[in-house]
Formats: C-alpha cells, structure tokens, sequence
C-alpha cells in the first residue's frame, strides 16, 4: 500500500470537516476516488464551455513509479454532456498544486456545479519507467508495420 500526502488548501475544505474533501472510494470495489468542486457557490456551465474547477486539495505522490489520472465521472458525461476539457488529466509523482478539474460541457444545455458535487475521478497506477535499447534494426513479427484496422472490423 502506498502512502500519498494530502493537504486542504482553501476556505472551503479548511472550514468544513476535511474528511467531506477527502477523496472517497464510492464502493467496496470502485477503482477511482471521487474528487469533488470546493466552490462557495454554484457556477453555471454553459453550452460548449469550459471551466477550471478547484478540488481545494492537493497531493503529493512522491513515487516516481506511481502516478494520478484524473478522469471524468460516467454518469455526467453520459446523462449531461459533462466530461474533462484535457480528456484526461495526468498528475506526475513529484506534483504538488492544487488539482483543478477542467471541466467541458459538450452538451447544448446549461448545467449547474454545485459546492462539494463529484466532478471527476482519480486513479492511481504503476508506472513502467523504460530504459531504450537503440537498434538498427527490429526482429520482424507478423504484424510488422501494418497500421490501424489492419486486421479488419
């Protein structure tokens, strides 16, 4: 089990019991931890907008063989149109700012993000941090250099 720093950093996670901004597993077997909008009021996401949204926390990883993705949450990107404007947000082993969501609404309606709501994701994985071998030349496979679709639909 690996240990990652959290710090609360704004107004809103510091005057409101931590544990509400602590990222939470939603299930007994959910891979990802929800991150929620530390934000004192609602902000309204229009139509094809894109907006930066504060976690008030951040984390620091420390391992370089570990890092953060943050992804979008299904249910609003689904229902609502509602999904990450970067698609997915990489969080380095040795970052330590505060995560902000940068969220797109692709949908023609308005929506609402309201203060402590579950905007995003995030999950943590290895990283496989390679050491190159340069080759003139590859041990040629099957596959070789056909590209996309090459084995059909």
């Amino acid at each position: 089990m690996s240990k990652i720093q959290i710090k609360f950093l704004n107004d809103n996670t510091n005057n409101k019991k931590n544990s509400n901004f602590l990222p939470e597993y939603a299930t007994s077997g959910s891979s990802a931890l929800d991150l929620k909008a530390s934000i004192s009021k609602k902000i309204l996401l229009h139509a094809t907008e894109v907006i930066l949204v504060p976690t008030g926390i951040s984390i620091y990883i420390e391992n370089p063989y570990i890092t953060a993705l943050i992804l979008p949450r299904s249910g609003l990107g689904h229902k609502n149109g509602i999904v990450l404007g970067n698609l997915v947000g990489l969080i380095d082993s040795d970052y330590q700012g505060e995560l902000m969501i940068s969220l797109w609404n692709r949908s023609k309606k308005e929506f609402y993000i309201y203060p402590n709501d579950r905007v995003a994701q995030i999950v943590f994985v290895p990283i496989i941090r390679p050491v190159f071998s340069v080759v003139q030349e590859f041990k040629k496979t099957d596959r070789h250099t056909s590209g996309f679709g090459h084995s059909g639909v």
